[in-house]
């Protein structure tokens, strides 16, 4: 009990942490009063993973679920509100905003009405979670080409990849402390990423590109 005690304060300050880096782009928007050379959509995609792992957390009655997610909701609201009053493609936000309520519509109805209350609401809605955590894990290796081209990794943010492996360690660890594969499962590929991208710091990581760098996205 006292190691799933320690995994669940581990799993709060890390992913909390991980959160957190994107106060940086705040802070420009903030200073510029612009939003140019932020993306948007990460703050979207993120906010949508928090609220689903939420109503899980919510369903299964999970605490340490529950707290981080309701935090990662919160903060991911106020960088989409930011970005909002700062940007000049407010129609383009609007209409991705609007697609990501529709999306959570949606997935209320179908988890809350279709679904009968019980062990297959709570199976469905971890695996989707799971799917979507997953694809949230593996999009920073799209850019995996063109890095080993350019022999730069100045796109990649060290702070975040070292967030980005304790967070799904600690979640791995947790989930598999509790016997819950949809918490486990889509947090290992986090920690395989995070490898991959520890190796091309250290064998890219001297070399400097004359390419602008731009943020991946948090997950």
């Amino acid at each position: 009990m006292e190691f799933l005690q320690l995994l669940s304060c581990a799993c709060i300050v890390f992913t909390v942490g991980m959160f957190t880096t994107g106060l940086s782009d705040l802070k420009k928007m903030k200073a510029t009063k612009r939003a140019d050379n932020v993306q948007f959509l990460p703050f979207l995609t993120t906010c949508l993973n928090n609220i689903g792992w939420l109503y899980y957390g919510l369903l299964k009655g999970d605490g340490t679920v529950i707290s981080v997610n309701i935090i990662g909701a919160f903060l991911q609201t106020l960088f989409i509100i930011t970005y909002s009053h700062y940007t000049k493609e407010k129609g383009r936000v609007f209409s991705q905003t609007l697609l990501m309520v529709s999306v959570l519509c949606v997935g209320w109805v179908y988890f809350t009405l279709v679904i009968p209350p019980g062990e297959a609401q709570l199976a469905r809605l971890g695996l989707t979670c799971s799917v979507f955590t997953i694809s949230m894990y593996l999009s920073p290796l799209s850019d995996l080409l063109d890095i080993i081209r350019t022999r730069s990794v100045e796109r990649l943010s060290f702070s975040l990849t070292v967030a980005t492996f304790f967070t799904s360690t600690s979640w791995t660890l947790y989930g598999l402390q509790l016997q819950d594969y949809y918490i486990m499962v889509p947090n290992t590929p986090g920690i395989f990423t995070s490898l991959i991208r520890f190796f091309l710091f250290w064998r890219f990581g001297g070399i400097v590109s004359t390419k602008p760098s731009y943020k991946l996205i948090q997950i």
